[in-house]
């Protein structure tokens, strides 16, 4: 690991590993497998526990802000664990000089998205530091879910199996070319927000009519491919998937061919993959397309029985490509 901290080290991919496994895993005495939120509890009740820190530039941004991502991305760690989201916590670092009108905005549209997700913010803490000692705007949020035990092992992907179908909710890339066009002041023709929403509720209704529900993850921080490569990494199978299955919408398609990204590692923040059990993924598909933040839903791929745990993308011109695991950073602070 190298010496000192770079901005690769946050980008959810190798070196974000190498960080956590070499400081963080190493001194506080973490097991694998890591998930998006702990599973605690005892005396017959299960608990998902889990917290974040966001940094994102700008601030605002089309589709959202600071605080509705905060709320969301807590909201959907616990939803993917299987856990119905409860209480939150929210911890401000605040720059001098900072717009309390924007510090309200911001506050609302945390209540705002913390209604449509049914759960409470119920305590905090606010600190102010000198001007040019923060970036405008630091939130912390913290995240309490109920977790039903028969739901404990989707975060773990413990019962996966050759022959489960993966599925994604919609198209990807949407937040991280939303932030960076706000970022860089780019002029979009066709305007591209991000996706960031809370997911519990349509998570929910998979779960209450699906019982072979393997696996969830978001897709934040390092995307489709790092998401498929630490799964694949955890269970020891192969994953395939379908280049022309993967859903784009044309505007984040075509600035990606533009500007060298590619879409499968760009971050999102309303985005889930389920791995479901073969023979479900029909009703699993129907359910998300009934909700609107899934009507877009596609099954992308399987689970392989393999040799070695390949992600392996079957590309739109006939070919294949590994996919392996971001090793650097496409985009900082987009999150």
């Amino acid at each position: 690991m190298n010496d000192f901290i770079s901005l690769n080290h946050g980008s959810g991919g190798k070196l974000s590993r190498d960080l956590i496994e070499k400081v963080f895993m190493r001194s506080f005495g973490m097991a694998e497998p890591l998930t998006d939120s702990a599973v605690l509890g005892n005396s017959g009740y299960k608990l998902a526990f889990t917290t974040d820190s966001y940094v994102v530039d700008p601030i605002f941004f089309p589709g959202g802000n600071i605080g509705k991502l905060a709320v969301c991305g807590t909201v959907n760690d616990l939803a993917v664990s299987g856990a119905d989201p409860k209480y939150l916590a929210a911890s401000f670092i605040i720059e001098e000089g900072f717009p309390v009108n924007d510090l309200k905005i911001i506050a609302e549209s945390m209540a705002k998205e913390a209604i449509n997700a049914g759960i409470k913010i119920v305590t905090g803490d606010t600190k102010v530091v000198e001007k040019g000692k923060c970036d405008k705007l630091f939130i912390t949020t913290s995240g309490i879910g109920i977790l039903n035990p028969d739901m404990e092992h989707i975060s773990t992907g413990k019962r996966i199996k050759p022959g489960d179908k993966l599925i994604i909710n919609g198209p990807l890339g949407n937040h991280a070319i939303a932030v960076l066009g706000a970022r860089n002041k780019l002029g979009f023709t066709t305007p591209v927000n991000s996706d960031c929403s809370s997911l519990n509720h349509m998570i929910y209704n998979v779960l209450q009519s699906c019982k072979e529900i393997r696996f969830m993850r978001d897709l934040t921080r390092g995307g489709l491919a790092t998401v498929l490569n630490e799964l694949a990494s955890m269970i020891g199978f192969g994953i395939t998937i379908d280049e022309d299955s993967i859903p784009l919408d044309d505007p984040v398609k075509g600035l990606c061919e533009m500007l060298g990204f590619d879409p499968l590692y760009l971050a999102n923040e309303g985005k889930v993959l389920i791995v479901a059990g073969a023979g479900e993924e029909t009703r699993v598909l129907e359910i998300l397309r009934s909700d609107p933040f899934g009507k877009d839903s596609e099954i992308i791929g399987e689970i392989i029985a393999a040799k070695r745990n390949y992600v392996v993308l079957n590309t739109s011109i006939g070919g294949k490509r590994i996919l392996d695991m971001l090793s650097g950073q496409q985009l900082p602070r987009i999150c």
